[in-house]
């Protein structure tokens, strides 16, 4: 293949997915470059890695099991993104979902087919209740989202470990386990894979990625949200509800994040415990939506990334001698790229007229 065809072929690929391929290219290689002057070696740091993700059927559980989170988490910021708005408390609205969807799964004993999803919606409901508050303040007295959502993650915390101490703790940090009725638990899906803890929440992911695809690109009110989060006086102009369309812009976020806070709940853990700190996933949710282009079927390979990345770091310290630390440099300059997004469509542009 000629040069100027090569050329071609990167510039024809839509932009929306060569960037976010580019920007993780260059934070492995810059990554790389992290680990030689640290005195390890890559390629035994990155074997490793890629062996602790998909080495066998165990450690492909675990990444499964680690991506499920990350999938609503980016779909949660991503939604907000897409309609105008940054929601920051994706964690906060992640934790009160868990503790919602524990709370249902402790507390009653009923039919699987009617308690696993009551769980689920109770975790759903929890999340939009706890974005709802940011949107509603946003809407009406124009109180910037990031500023609510912030702090509104540490009350989250704070209040749900007051809950757990009173309320759900029968050893004073911890939960009873959810009902079987109420898990996400698969005995099929931890035969295949050696007994790791991936369970049917993948699935929900899934249908998750699928609803706001949906949503947003198929439905007329995904339209008025996305019209909302472009130009709000157009919109007020064309007859359209701003306030309302920002709150439910909120809510759907917020839904999204407690879900990913059931799969937790009722899969990964199956109870809910005091936290000293943040989980991660929220935060590392906006990482997943910029890395996926805020797009749903991007999020699904980009948490897939980042599933691999964490679980598959764990393998780096014995087989490689390289510190997991390390891989949240690589994460870190991922994001860095992601950012500097620009730079690279001007590289892409260059290429762009060298190759006509």
């Amino acid at each position: 293949m000629k040069l100027s065809e090569l050329k071609k072929f990167f510039v024809s690929a839509s932009s929306a997915f060569v960037v976010p391929v580019l920007a993780v290219l260059l934070g492995m290689i810059v990554g790389a470059v992290v680990m030689i002057a640290s005195g390890y070696n890559p390629l035994a740091g990155y074997s490793s890695l890629l062996y602790g993700a998909f080495g066998d059927p165990y450690y492909i559980g675990e990444t499964i099991r680690q991506t499920t989170p990350y999938i609503l988490a980016g779909l949660a910021v991503a939604f907000a993104f897409r309609t105008g708005l940054f929601n920051i408390g994706v964690e906060g609205q992640l934790i009160v979902g868990w503790l919602a969807a524990v709370w249902v799964g402790v507390s009653f004993e009923l039919p699987k087919a009617i308690h696993l999803p009551l769980a689920i919606l109770a975790a759903a409901l929890a999340g939009a209740l706890w974005a709802f508050i940011p949107g509603i303040l946003k809407a009406y007295l124009r109180v910037h989202e990031v500023i609510i959502t912030i702090m509104m993650n540490y009350i989250a915390l704070h209040m749900t470990n007051a809950i757990i101490r009173s309320v759900l703790s029968e050893e004073g940090f911890k939960s009873k386990q959810v009902h079987e009725s109420a898990s996400l638990r698969s005995e099929f899906l931890e035969s295949i894979t050696y007994h790791s803890s991936v369970h049917y929440g993948i699935i929900i992911a899934i249908i998750g990625a699928v609803i706001m695809w949906f949503l947003l690109e198929k439905t007329t009110k995904g339209f008025e949200l996305r019209a909302v989060g472009f130009n709000q006086h157009a919109s007020q102009y064309a007859g359209m509800n701003v306030k309302a369309n920002i709150i439910l812009s909120m809510a759907i976020s917020g839904a999204f994040a407690g879900i990913a806070g059931a799969m937790e709940g009722l899969g990964t853990f199956g109870n809910i415990s005091v936290k000293a700190g943040f989980t991660g996933v929220g935060f590392d949710g906006i990482a997943v939506a910029l890395i996926g282009g805020n797009n749903a079927f991007g999020i699904l390979l980009s948490a897939l990334l980042f599933g691999a990345l964490k679980v598959g770091a764990l393998e780096m310290p014995s087989s490689a001698g390289v510190p997991t630390e390390l891989v949240d440099i690589i994460i870190a300059l991922i994001i860095f790229f992601v950012a500097s997004s620009y730079v690279i469509r001007l590289l892409l542009s260059r290429l762009k007229k060298g190759a006509e």
